[in-house]
């Protein structure tokens, strides 16, 4: 069994699929692992390391020669996976929904797509889950960039010179980011407000510290979505939401918005005029910007300023935090892998619930039933 991992070559993307930690794992199991040279460099994680924990340090088309594995970040081009063997695995972020030309062409080229996006959010699946691992750190960082950004200080201050007001911050959207981002401001000394469209967390913004901000007045809901996930609201509540929110966002200092609907794009949470009710030197971070965004007029790896707002959105906030983020990223893979590593054959075999879950294609087919046209 040999796992071959390549350096990633996504615009931005520093993150790596493989530490030496896993790689020591892997070789533990009984796989021979192979690491494209420079693999790690933008996680501070350099050749040396790779080749102590066991792994082969070698150029891209000798770590991938006769691999039964690949594992990336984002899943490489499959020109690039010339010489795997044939119905190889690959393992990475594949964007199924909004890069399907990809998918298409893993099919034809007889690889196994198994997107790590689609792991079902079950008990047993936590600890493959990279969608929550690195929507963990992302909503963290997403709070640190916005205070360095923000020209004042996060904590109510008491001094001889006089009092500093804390920081008002609201987090719109209360998934795995947006818990993280309450728990961040929190910690920083701020206010903190939170609002989701799911109803079941009020009381987790509560447990937290912050206040939550909800519509109280509308029923028939739609918030409440399968997995973990929003789904889209009814009219009704759009409108009455727009309304609360649009009061409540003109008082606040900072702004960070976590809304991501799988396979649609981001809804639009806060429009300009939204933006233009707000203090000059707010700030906003729109960490939905790479799916179309939540914020109007917010723009992939810029800072814009509008009404004196700025407005920031990185497509890749995790990747901010590389050696963080590489780590988790890398223990879920060899979290899904080693759960269904058969000692016997000497590799995974995976099980229905799971492998159906995220098996995108097989034997040269797309058959994955999420990807299949809706009668």
């Amino acid at each position: 069994m040999r796992i071959a991992v390549l350096k990633e070559r996504a615009a931005g993307e520093t993150r790596v699929a493989l530490t030496p930690e896993t790689a020591k794992k892997f070789a533990a199991l009984g796989a021979e692992v192979a690491v494209e040279e420079g693999a790690g460099s933008e996680a501070s994680i350099p050749d040396s390391a790779y080749e102590e924990a066991g792994a082969a340090v070698v150029p891209a088309e000798a770590a991938v020669k006769d691999a039964d594995i690949v594992m990336g970040v984002q899943a490489p081009d499959p020109a690039l996976l010339t010489g795997t063997k044939p119905g190889a695995w690959v393992a990475a972020t594949f964007d199924p929904f909004g890069n399907r030309e990809r998918v298409e062409a893993y099919a034809n080229a007889g690889l196994e797509a198994l997107s790590m996006e689609f792991m079902p959010r079950i008990t047993r699946a936590q600890s493959m889950d990279v969608l929550s691992s690195q929507s963990n750190l992302a909503g963290y960082k997403a709070v640190i960039a916005a205070a360095d950004t923000y020209g004042r200080a996060f904590p109510m201050m008491m001094t001889a010179a006089g009092t500093v007001q804390a920081a008002k911050v609201f987090i719109m959207g209360v998934g795995v980011a947006g818990l993280q981002a309450i728990a961040t401001a929190k910690r920083l000394g701020a206010q903190v407000s939170a609002t989701d469209v799911r109803s079941a967390t009020k009381e987790q913004i509560q447990s937290l510290g912050a206040k939550p901000i909800f519509v109280e007045s509308v029923e028939g809901i739609e918030g409440e979505g399968s997995g973990g996930y929003a789904t889209e609201m009814s009219e009704d509540y759009r409108r009455a939401q727009a309304e609360l929110v649009s009061g409540h966002i003109a008082k606040q200092d900072i702004v960070i918005t976590t809304a991501l609907i799988p396979g649609k794009a981001a809804p639009r949470l806060i429009s300009d005029p939204q933006i233009a009710s707000m203090k000059p030197g707010s700030v906003i971070y729109d960490l939905a910007v790479a799916q179309g965004g939540n914020v109007e007029g917010s723009r992939p790896d810029e800072t814009v300023e509008r009404h004196g707002v700025k407005i920031i959105g990185f497509s890749n906030t995790a990747g901010r935090l590389a050696a963080d983020a590489s780590a988790l990223f890398a223990r879920n893979l060899y979290n899904f892998l080693s759960a269904f590593w058969d000692k016997e054959m000497g590799k995974p075999v995976l099980d229905e619930e799971i492998g159906n879950a995220v098996r995108l294609t097989h034997n040269g087919k797309v058959v994955n039933e999420r990807l299949m046209p809706q009668q």
